[in-house]
C-alpha cells in the first residue's frame, strides 16, 4: 500500500494498544508492538508476519527503550507513528496513597512516556517527519474525579509536556496529538490496569462512592474501543492533525463543562486579578 506506515505501540497487549495492533495489521501497516510480557503480547495479538514485530519492553527502563527503538529502525528503517499507550489507573485519595504508590503511577504514565519520546525523537528529526500520539485521558483535562487525583496528575503532566513538545518539534516536521478518551469498554477498570490503594480512610465517602461507581461501570462503558481506535488511526492519517483530540461523547461533555466553569471563574475574579499590575 502506498501509505503504509511503521507504527511503534506501547502497552500493546490489551485495550486500545491491542486494538491498534489488530486494525493496523489488517490495513497492511508495519507494526512494532511492545508490552512488559512478550508471551502475553504474542498470545493476545496472534499475529505472525514480516510486518509485525513484538517486543518485550518495560518503558521505565531507559536502556531497554533505547534498544527497542534501535531494533525497530534496524528492522523497518524508520518510524512514522508512535503511540504512547502504556499506562495504568490508580485509585485512591491524596491522603490515602503512599509516596511509593504515587511515584509508581508517575514512573509509568509520565516518565515512561518521556523515555519513549526522548529516544525516538532523534530518529524522527533525522527523517524530518513523524507523529507522536500520547494517549492521555479526559482526566488530563478535568480533575473533578474524587479518588483519581494522582492519576489525574499524571495525565495533566502528559497534557502539559505534549503541548510544549508540539511547539518544540514542529520545525522538524514532527506532529504531536493528545488522545483524550472518556470511558471506553476496555479492560482499564479491571485489576490488571487499575490499582487500588493499600489503605482506605472510610471518612472519604466521596471516594468510596467513586470506587463503587466504577465497579458498576465496568462492562457498561459507553465507548466502543473498535470505533475509538478507528478514529485514532484517522487522526494519524490527517494532514493537519489536532494537538487535542477528545474521544467520546462523554469526553466532549466533560471538557466543555470544564471550559465553561473556567471561563466563569475568570470573569468572576478578573477585576481582582488585573488590579495586581504596577500603577
Amino acid at each position: 500500500m502506498d501509505n503504509q506506515k511503521v507504527w511503534f505501540i506501547t502497552g500493546a497487549s490489551k485495550g486500545f494498544g491491542l486494538e491498534l495492533v489488530n486494525q493496523l495489521s489488517q490495513l497492511g501497516h508495519k507494526v512494532v508492538a511492545t508490552s512488559r510480557s512478550l508471551a502475553e503480547l504474542q498470545d493476545a495479538a496472534g499475529t505472525e508476519s514480516e510486518s509485525f514485530l513484538p517486543l518485550a519492553l518495560d518503558i521505565t527502563d531507559e536502556a531497554a527503550v533505547s534498544k527497542a527503538i534501535e531494533t525497530t529502525v534496524s528492522r523497518f528503517g524508520r518510524i512514522d507513528v508512535v503511540a504512547n499507550n502504556a499506562g495504568y489507573g490508580q485509585l485512591g485519595g491524596i491522603e490515602e496513597l503512599t509516596d511509593a504508590e504515587s511515584r509508581s503511577n508517575f514512573d509509568v504514565n509520565v516518565f515512561g512516556t518521556l523515555n519513549i519520546i526522548r529516544h525516538v525523537l532523534p530518529q524522527l528529526r533525522k527523517q524530518g517527519s513523524g507523529h507522536i500520539l500520547n494517549i492521555s485521558s479526559i482526566a488530563g483535562i478535568s480533575g473533578n474525579f474524587p479518588g483519581w487525583g494522582i492519576y489525574c496528575a499524571t495525565k495533566f503532566a502528559v497534557e502539559g509536556l505534549s503541548e510544549s513538545l508540539a511547539t518544540e518539534v514542529a520545525p522538524f516536521g514532527i506532529k504531536v496529538t493528545l488522545v483524550e478518551p472518556g470511558y471506553f469498554r476496555t479492560n482499564f477498570l479491571k485489576s490488571g490496569s487499575l490499582r487500588l490503594p493499600e489503605t482506605r480512610i472510610q471518612e472519604y465517602h466521596l471516594i468510596r462512592d467513586s470506587e463503587a461507581y466504577h465497579e458498576q461501570l465496568e462492562g457498561n462503558q459507553p465507548g466502543d474501543p473498535v470505533k475509538g481506535v478507528t478514529a485514532i488511526i484517522a487522526i494519524a492519517d490527517a494532514e493537519n492533525p489536532p494537538v487535542h483530540f477528545l474521544l467520546g461523547q462523554d469526553a466532549n461533555d466533560i471538557a466543555e463543562a470544564k471550559i465553561k466553569a473556567f471561563q466563569n471563574e475568570i470573569a468572576t475574579w478578573k477585576k481582582l486579578s488585573v488590579e495586581t499590575a504596577f500603577a
